[in-house]
């Protein structure tokens, strides 16, 4: 990113990553540029896909999602990584698949409504999808921080 972005662009990353939804004018006045450059920089910033997308934040604790775990799966051969990661995306419960590393091939992050719901979507979904040969299970109890990673 240093040889790619400068230092108007650094800055409004750093204000969208504090509020996604702050005007375009805001940024413009509060860095001392004009808002059509803030309009070019962030679609810049789009094309280049630094800036994925930009979305809400749902409290799923809110919404009666009481148990959030991670959950490392083994594959029975590594041939099933792709189609287990196909299968899994259809569970709605299941919010981020990630190929890793070590004792497990993929990790998972999955929201519950409780434990009881959770136990439904890992013996009724997931562990009966074609390739998954086990997997273990970790409650969180509370995200002590979430953050981006830092601009440089």
């Amino acid at each position: 990113m240093n040889n790619q972005f400068d230092y108007i662009d650094k800055q409004i990353l750093i204000h969208l990553q504090s509020d996604a939804r702050k005007a375009f004018s805001q940024i413009a006045e509060e860095l001392k540029i004009s808002n059509s450059l803030v309009h070019q920089r962030i679609k810049k910033l789009t094309e280049s896909c630094v800036i994925k997308n930009a979305e809400f934040l749902l409290d799923e604790k809110k919404l009666g999602y009481k148990t959030k775990s991670y959950t490392g799966i083994r594959l029975r051969e590594a041939r099933f990584a792709k189609s287990v990661m196909e299968e899994l995306k259809k569970v709605d419960e299941i919010v981020e698949s990630n190929y890793v590393s070590g004792n497990y091939a993929i990790f998972i992050l999955i929201f519950a409504r409780d434990n009881e719901h959770l136990r439904e979507v890992l013996y009724e979904q997931v562990h009966l999808i074609n390739g998954v040969a086990g997997t273990d299970t970790f409650i969180c109890f509370d995200a002590g921080f979430k953050r981006n990673i830092p601009i440089q």
